[in-house]
């Protein structure tokens, strides 16, 4: 079964419809050197997190300059993930997975053939997004999935996709890709920083039904 997680949750109504609507996982957005209407302070990340639901996992993610910025951010908030986007090397998420009670998830640039299988086997997932400069996702971008697939044909760990999906293209997206899991932010919103309901619900159904 492909796993769907709905990232950027900002309130406790955008926790209660992506619970309603069947996801595996809820993401929040904390520390981040960019812009985006998706981040909140790590007190409220914790909050929304205790109130996820058993078997609903709790995704932290963030882009901390050190290995120490992201164990002190996971013991402040408590999530079941870290998902890292930005500048730690390999060595620096074996060293962070060993060092907090989380799977660690590595957001890699899905148009970067190395990346990937660079850190395959210090991370427990590798999310394939569309990044930016800085190496953040939620650009709200596609990218080939066909070379994504290839991807998760060689890395040997859980591939999660993301970049651009939306109700509308996330079942083709499984179908071509077959990923770990599928992660949405931006397609699944009214307004920035806000999910709707009816979004985050054709965007589950249809991932469900585009399983492989």
């Amino acid at each position: 079964m492909v796993r769907v997680k709905v990232c950027g949750l900002t309130s406790p109504a955008d926790v209660a419809t992506v619970v309603d609507a069947g996801v595996d996982a809820i993401g929040a957005i904390v520390d981040v050197p960019v812009e985006t209407p998706r981040e909140i302070e790590p007190e409220r990340a914790s909050r929304l997190f205790a109130a996820a639901p058993p078997f609903v996992s709790t995704v932290l993610v963030t882009m901390p300059e050190t290995v120490a910025d992201a164990v002190d951010l996971a013991d402040a908030v408590g999530p079941d993930a870290l998902q890292i986007h930005g500048g730690l090397d390999p060595g620096e998420i074996d060293e962070l997975a060993g060092a907090v009670d989380a799977d660690v998830i590595v957001g890699v640039d899905a148009e970067d053939p190395d990346a990937p299988s660079a850190y395959a086997d210090a991370a427990d997932a590798i999310l394939a997004d569309s990044t930016d400069d800085s190496g953040a996702g939620g650009t709200g971008r596609t990218h080939d999935w066909e070379r994504t697939r290839q991807l998760r044909e060689t890395v040997d760990a859980p591939l999660v996709l993301a970049g651009g999906l939306t109700p509308d293209i996330v079942g083709t997206a499984i179908e071509r890709v077959e990923p770990y899991a599928v992660d949405v932010a931006s397609g699944v919103e009214a307004e920035a920083g806000s999910k709707d309901p009816d979004a985050v619900a054709a965007f589950v159904r249809a991932a469900r039904s585009g399983e492989p």
